[in-house]
């Protein structure tokens, strides 16, 4: 398979696993009480700070769990008047670069600075697409050939599913002789075998079902009709015959065709009624589809602004949401992340943007979990410090309602948190005293399982839970050195197959540990790193 070369790939396709691991401070819930300190037990969560951080940060609790991913990355445009900058200069990616690049990156150019930026990133959310998840990324044609042979080397070129293209505009730029008016969304699953699982079909609309219709009166209604016919190098002998309306006319297949059907299977199905030969019977056999045997509408790649929306809706959306002064450079419209979200997520999915801009996916996530009664959950990550002023502040809006008079649009209910990157686990190879012991915890758990960490509600204080036959406890105290005895071997709450137990340093020997099924680790020697 080919592969991309750029200045500085070496230094970022293993740099997420280089990343601090940081943990996330909740600094606010919002729900039907509105803003307050107290902890709502959100699954919505709103996450400010640099998205690579950020991104590790959802690790110990959402590697393998997100069902869809849409983002929406700078472009790579060297446009440096947009909000959202599409040079890469931005100083916070700028310093990035510098720390992980080195003097090397001084001659990066915007491609260069760009794939350093994306590379590691998409890498951290392939590991948090879950087994059935598919990911969506909005591109223009300044990068999608670029973002593709990334994809390709991260997800796995078998794991492309599409390339949609995205009529953006309602009219073509007067100013210019040729104008853009369609940018494309690269669609890739974890794994191309669950895709069939993983896509759903589209309801359909009054306009689809008005293309059904019953000129025979076929007791099993509406339907449309299929050709008949099929390219000859995929078919059989038996596909190959000549056919007798019921009418008796003959009817010889055209060069370089066969029938879609064999002859015994034809004959069934006339019987059935299902083969159409039009009103008088001598036409061309077709195969009926009846609307009553239709689960849902079959999609394609072209998405027009009629079904999905325009820029222009977009940006007239964040304006009636949030007022005319927090315009948003080049938004994407609600109903094209609605579109994403119905095709690839059931009630209970969880949804994640990385690079949230102004909310619209959860602004997406809300109106659809509102229209059908789900509980979708929405992850957004904004490193720009518009997060709570503009990002935040529409999503309470969303669920509060907005407008007024006649353009009022009600709420749709739900609840997030705000939250910030907190401080790093680590200090070098010391453990950080500094970072909460539960948060600890759910890092160790998570690094040990790789599943999500439920708190147990009873039990040794130091016990985590029990999986796949091992028990696992971290006897961990900031201001004191834990020793593994005898006595605490006896207060222990659960035991399994194998106990492993993290502690500063340990009493018993190591044959008599392996004698009782337990497994010493040493703080912080032993804690692997994420």
């Amino acid at each position: 398979m080919p592969t991309l070369e750029w200045i500085g790939k070496d230094k970022v396709v293993n740099h997420h696993r280089h990343v601090p691991f940081r943990v996330l401070e909740r600094q606010y819930s919002y729900d039907a009480g509105g803003k307050h300190d107290g902890d709502n037990g959100s699954g919505n969560m709103i996450i400010h700070g640099d998205n690579l951080e950020a991104l590790k940060a959802l690790l110990p609790r959402y590697e393998g769990q997100v069902k869809c991913i849409y983002i929406d990355p700078p472009y790579n445009t060297g446009n440096e008047g947009w909000v959202y900058n599409d040079n890469v200069n931005d100083p916070k990616i700028k310093k990035w670069l510098g720390e992980t690049v080195g003097k090397e990156g001084e001659d990066l150019s915007r491609h260069d600075k760009w794939l350093c930026m994306m590379y590691p990133r998409l890498k951290l959310l392939h590991k948090l697409l879950a087994p059935d998840g598919v990911i969506f990324i909005s591109i223009d044609d300044n990068a999608q050939v670029l973002l593709r042979m990334i994809c390709d080397e991260i997800f796995g070129a078998r794991n492309f599913l599409a390339q949609i293209v995205w009529q953006k505009r309602t009219s073509p730029d007067a100013r210019k002789k040729i104008s853009s008016g369609h940018e494309y969304v690269c669609v890739y699953c974890k794994d191309i075998d669950a895709s069939d699982d993983a896509i759903n079909l589209l309801e359909f609309s009054e306009e689809d079902k008005a293309k059904y219709r019953n000129p025979d009166n076929d007791p099993r209604g509406p339907w449309v009709s299929t050709d008949c016919t099929a390219q000859a190098g995929h078919g059989t002998k038996d596909q190959f015959y000549t056919m007798i309306t019921p009418s008796g006319r003959v009817i010889n297949l055209p060069d370089g065709l066969c029938w879609r059907f064999t002859k015994e299977r034809m004959d069934e199905e006339i019987a059935a009624g299902r083969i159409w030969f039009g009103m008088d019977g001598k036409g061309v056999p077709r195969k009926k589809t009846y609307l009553s045997e239709r689960e849902g509408r079959n999609m394609w790649t072209w998405w027009t602004n009629k079904e999905v929306g325009h820029t222009q809706e977009a940006t007239k959306e964040i304006a009636t949401v949030l007022g005319k002064k927090a315009a948003f450079d080049y938004p994407k419209p609600v109903r094209l992340i609605q579109r994403i979200i119905q095709i690839v997520t059931k009630k209970d999915s969880v949804v994640l943007d990385s690079f949230a801009g102004s909310g619209t996916t959860a602004h997406a996530v809300l109106n659809m979990n509102k229209a059908d009664g789900g509980n979708r959950k929405f992850i957004l990550i904004e490193m720009m410090d518009y997060a709570d002023s503009i990002t935040a502040e529409r999503v309470k809006r969303v669920i509060d309602g907005y407008g007024e008079g006649k353009s009022a649009v009600a709420g749709t209910g739900g609840d997030f948190s705000y939250y910030e990157l907190g401080e790093a686990l680590f200090h070098g190879d010391t453990l950080n005293e500094s970072v909460s012991a539960e948060h600890i915890r759910e890092y160790i758990w998570f690094s040990e399982t790789k599943a999500p960490f439920v708190p147990p509600t009873e039990g040794s204080p130091y016990y985590l839970g029990t999986h796949d036959d091992a028990a696992y406890y971290f006897y961990y105290l900031p201001e004191r050195e834990t020793v593994l005895t005898y006595g605490f071997l006896a207060t222990l709450s659960h035991r399994a197959g194998t106990t492993v137990i993290y502690a500063d340093s340990c009493a018993i020997s190591e044959e008599r540990l392996t004698d009782m099924g337990i497994v010493f680790k040493k703080i912080p020697r032993d804690i692997n790193r994420v």
